[in-house]
C-alpha cells in the first residue's frame, strides 16, 4: 500500500471515531434536552434533583419553569448565550468534580433571576418600591451590598433546602399527578 493512501484511510478513520465519539458523547449527556424547555433537562445531572424536586412542591411549579426563572426572557440570543455559559460551567463542573454539596448560583444567573422576578411581578414590585420605608425592615441586611427578592422570600421556589441530600428522594425525582 503506497503512504499516500494508508495517510488517507488513518485520516477518513480518525475522522469517523471523531464522529461517533462526538455522537456517543451527544447522545450520553443528553444534550439535545437542553434545547428544550422541559425541566427535566436540568436533571440529567441527578446533582439537580433536590432543586428540581423542591420546585415541584412550589407555589411556582403550575407557573414558571427553570427556564422561564433562570433564563434571560427579553433575547433569543441572550437566553442561549446563557444556555451555552450555564451549560459549559455546569458540565465542567460536573465532570470533573468541582462543585459544592450546597450548589449556589452565580451572580450572573442571580441577576438574570432577580430581573425575571421583578418583570413577573412587576405590579407587586411597583407596590413595594413605593411602600418600601413602611413594609420592609433591611436593617439586618445592612450587610449585603444588594437586596434579592429571596432575602426576605427564601422560600419560593426551592424551599429552605439547598444541600444535595437534604431531601427525601432526591436521588429519584417522582412523577406529581
Amino acid at each position: 500500500m503506497k503512504p499516500g493512501k494508508l495517510l488517507t484511510y488513518s485520516a477518513t478513520l480518525a475522522v469517523i471515531v471523531a464522529i461517533a465519539l462526538f455522537v456517543y458523547l451527544v447522545n450520553a449527556s443528553k444534550a439535545l434536552s437542553y434545547l428544550s424547555h422541559d425541566p427535566k433537562a436540568c436533571i440529567n445531572c441527578h446533582v439537580m434533583n433536590t432543586q428540581y424536586a423542591t420546585w415541584q412542591h412550589s407555589s411556582h411549579a403550575q407557573r414558571a419553569t427553570c427556564i422561564e426563572c433562570h433564563l434571560p426572557t427579553d433575547s433569543f440570543f441572550k437566553k442561549y448565550l446563557a444556555k451555552a455559559r450555564d451549560g459549559w460551567n455546569h458540565s465542567t463542573a460536573f465532570t470533573f468534580n468541582t462543585f459544592k454539596q450546597r450548589i449556589q448560583i452565580s451572580k450572573n444567573g442571580a441577576d438574570r433571576v432577580e430581573a425575571n422576578c421583578i418583570s413577573c411581578h412587576a405590579k407587586v414590585v411597583a407596590q413595594i418600591t413605593e411602600n418600601r420605608a413602611r413594609y420592609h425592615d433591611f436593617h439586618n441586611l445592612q450587610q449585603k451590598d444588594e437586596v434579592r427578592c429571596w432575602d426576605c422570600h427564601r422560600e419560593v421556589p426551592h424551599g429552605m433546602v439547598r444541600g444535595l441530600t437534604a431531601t427525601p428522594y432526591n436521588l429519584g425525582v417522582r412523577e406529581l399527578k
